[in-house]
């Protein structure tokens, strides 16, 4: 059994990505220690832990670290097998499970960063983009509880649901309105954040619009 005493997450509050490993930690009951970071004056840990990419997450464990969300809850889900596991154990099923977070990285991501840094025909194409992301994954979800189906809050949903505070910043800088453009999807999230684990990690919308527009405002004075 693994040891958790030595457990430490350098991490950043707005983070979705340290978000989702904080959920992830909940979900398997695994203590550990916080440290935010300061992304303007990293620390030393920080680019002695990631040397290549100098990024949140990192998780320290035994003084080894693990970079990147995703490895890091599959890393977390493998360390700590006493609870469910976020990955099926069926080779397709996993495939399946990793190929659809990896979505959520390549897109979801990706073009809500557009929603802050674009105007006009380009904010305008990031808007629809976004609107056939949302159609996208609310038809992979269909009428399941969670993405992986039944009861199983799985790899996708701790992947996706922190994009989902978010949604108020979006719907601010595109017009969108999500839950009309995806009501299977917000009813979704709602069922997430009822989760402890969840709810814990995901901040205030209105702060997180507040500190990106002040981000926005000023890098590109938008």
């Amino acid at each position: 059994m693994a040891t958790e005493s030595a457990v430490k997450l350098l991490d950043f509050w707005v983070s979705p990505f340290g978000q989702r490993c904080r959920i992830a930690l909940a979900e398997k009951g695994v203590e550990y220690e916080y440290q935010e970071e300061n992304l303007s004056e990293k620390s030393e840990l920080l680019l002695k832990s990631n040397p290549i990419h100098k990024k949140i997450p990192v998780l320290l464990h035994g003084g080894k670290p693990v970079c990147e969300s995703l490895i890091i809850l599959q890393y977390i889900d493998e360390v700590w097998p006493e609870k469910a596991s976020f990955l099926p154990s069926d080779p397709y099923a996993r495939a399946h499970a990793l190929f659809w977070a990896d979505y959520v990285d390549r897109k979801v991501y990706e073009c809500g960063i557009r929603f802050r840094k674009t105007s006009g025909e380009a904010l305008e194409a990031a808007t629809k983009e976004f609107v056939e992301i949302l159609k996208t994954l609310e038809a992979e979800l269909g009428d399941k509880k969670y993405f992986a189906g039944g009861d199983t809050f799985g790899l996708v949903d701790i992947a996706l649901v922190p994009f989902t505070s978010w949604f108020y910043t979006y719907e601010a800088y595109s017009g969108i309105r999500i839950e009309e453009e995806s009501p299977k999807l917000v009813k979704w999230a709602e069922r997430c954040k009822e989760r402890e684990s969840v709810a814990k990690a995901l901040p205030d919308p209105v702060k997180l619009y507040e500190f990106a527009d002040g981000l926005t405002k000023r890098i590109v004075g938008k």
